[in-house]
C-alpha cells in the first residue's frame, strides 16, 4: 500500500503546533506501519531528521508553498501531478489542505477554522484562499481529523459537516519539555531577562494571540506591586506585529517587556521551564499546545477562558476572560504573591498533562485513517 503525505510543515527550528503535531503522529505511524510505503512530500528541500523510517520516500515538489498563491500552485499542480502518476490508496494532509485537482481518497486534519471568525487577523491573500478553499476542502476529504471537541463543533455547525465524519485527536506534549534545576533557570533569567523572575508567552505572535491585552495587563499588574520580573514573548513574528512592537515602545514599563524571537528547541525547552508562570491568553485556539507543555516543565499557567482552551487545561490553569486585561492583571499578581496558588496548579498540571501523549494522539489518527483504508 502507498499513502502520500504533506509533510511541507516539518522545517527545522520553525515548527509551530501544526508542525509539531505532523513530526510527532507521521514519525509514530511509519514506525509502526513498516508494510506501508510513506511518500513524504517536502516543498523546501529533504531533511534527513525527517525520514523516520525505511519505508519513507522524500519528494521535494516546487514551488515553495509560502503564502496564498504558492499554496495553490504547490497542490493544485505539483501535488496534483504526482497523485495521478503515483496513483496512492491515500493523500494524507496534516494541516489540512487537499488537492482539489485529484479525485482519490484525501484525509485532512483541520486544527481550527479561526479565519471564519476573525478574517481580519490574517492577511487579505490567506484570509481569502482559506474562506474559498477550507469549506471545499471539508466536502472533499473522505474523512476529517481535528484536535477538540471546541473545533469538531465548530467545523459541524459551520460548514455542515456530517458529525460521523469527523474524529476529534487531541495533540500531545513533546519529551524534551521537563523540569530544570535552580542552576539552569538561575543561568537562564541571567541570559533572558536580567537575573529578574519572568513570566512568559510561547507561541507565535500573531494577532489572535492577543499580545496587545497581554501587554496591557502586564502595565497594570507592574503598576500594582513592586518588582523587576519581567514578561517574556517568544515566538516567530507573523502578521502585524508592528502594532505590538508599537504598543511596548509606548509602555511605562516597557524595558520589561522582552521579545526573544524563535528559539531554537535546546534554548526554548529551559526558557520555558524557567519561567514563573505561563501567560497564555489567545482569543481564539483549536487547541493550544502551550499550556500542556508548561504542566510538563511543572510551570503554572494562566489561560483563556475561550474556545478550546478550557476544554484542554480543565482545572489546571488560572482560566480569565481574555477581553479583560484587568482580570488578566490580577491573575498575574495572584501568581506572583501567592507561591501556594503556584504550587497547587503545579500539581494539578502534573496530572492533567498526562492527558496528552503523542502516542495516543497518533493512535487515534491512524484509527480513523484506517477507517477509509
Amino acid at each position: 500500500m502507498k499513502i502520500v503525505v504533506n509533510t511541507r510543515l516539518l522545517r527545522a527550528n520553525h515548527m509551530d503546533g501544526i508542525g509539531w503535531f505532523t513530526y510527532n503522529t507521521l514519525k509514530y505511524i511509519t514506525t509502526n506501519n513498516p508494510g506501508i510505503e510513506f511518500h513524504f512530500l517536502f516543498d523546501s528541500g529533504i531533511d534527513e531528521q525527517f525520514l523516520f523510517s525505511k519505508n519513507i520516500v522524500p519528494h521535494s515538489l516546487f514551488p515553495p508553498a509560502k503564502h496564498a498563491i504558492l499554496n495553490i500552485a504547490w497542490f493544485e499542480w505539483s501535488v496534483s501531478r504526482y497523485l495521478k502518476k503515483a496513483n496512492p490508496a491515500l493523500f494524507l494532509s496534516p494541516d489540512g489542505i487537499l488537492c482539489m485537482g485529484w479525485n482519490g481518497k484525501q484525509y485532512g486534519v483541520i486544527h481550527d477554522i479561526n479565519f471564519v471568525h476573525i478574517p481580519t487577523d490574517l492577511k487579505w491573500a490567506n484570509r481569502k484562499f482559506y474562506s474559498y478553499f477550507f469549506p471545499r476542502y471539508a466536502v472533499k476529504a473522505s474523512r476529517l481529523a481535528t484536535v477538540s471537541e471546541y473545533s469538531k463543533n465548530d467545523i459541524i455547525k459551520t460548514f455542515g459537516t456530517d458529525p460521523g465524519k469527523i474524529d476529534v485527536v487531541y495533540c500531545g506534549i513533546n519529551s524534551f519539555y521537563k523540569p530544570v534545576t535552580e542552576e539552569i533557570k538561575k543561568e537562564v533569567k541571567k541570559k533572558y531577562s536580567r537575573g529578574a523572575e519572568f513570566f512568559v508567552f510561547v507561541g507565535t505572535l500573531h494577532p489572535r494571540k492577543n499580545i496587545i491585552r497581554l501587554l496591557q495587563a502586564f502595565e497594570i499588574f507592574k503598576q500594582s506591586v513592586s518588582s523587576d520580573i519581567k514578561l517574556l514573548l517568544v515566538g516567530r513574528e507573523m502578521f502585524r506585529t508592528r502594532e505590538m512592537h508599537n504598543f511596548r515602545d509606548g509602555m511605562r514599563h516597557k524595558d520589561d517587556v522582552i521579545f526573544t524571537g524563535q528559539l531554537p528547541v535546546d534554548e526554548l525547552k529551559i526558557v520555558f521551564a524557567s519561567a514563573l508562570c505561563l501567560t497564555f491568553v489567545p482569543y481564539f485556539e483549536g487547541f493550544g499546545i502551550p499550556p500542556i507543555e508548561a504542566m510538563q516543565c511543572d510551570v503554572p499557567v494562566i489561560a483563556s477562558n475561550t474556545t478550546s482552551v478550557p476544554e484542554v487545561v480543565g482545572d489546571a490553569a488560572l482560566v480569565v476572560d481574555p477581553y479583560d486585561t484587568k482580570a488578566i492583571a490580577n491573575a498575574m499578581q495572584r501568581i506572583w504573591q501567592e507561591p501556594l496558588l503556584r504550587q497547587e496548579l503545579i500539581v494539578k498540571g502534573r496530572i492533567r498533562k498526562l492527558a496528552f501523549p503523542w502516542d495516543r494522539t497518533s493512535k487515534l489518527l491512524w484509527e480513523s485513517i484506517s477507517k477509509i483504508l
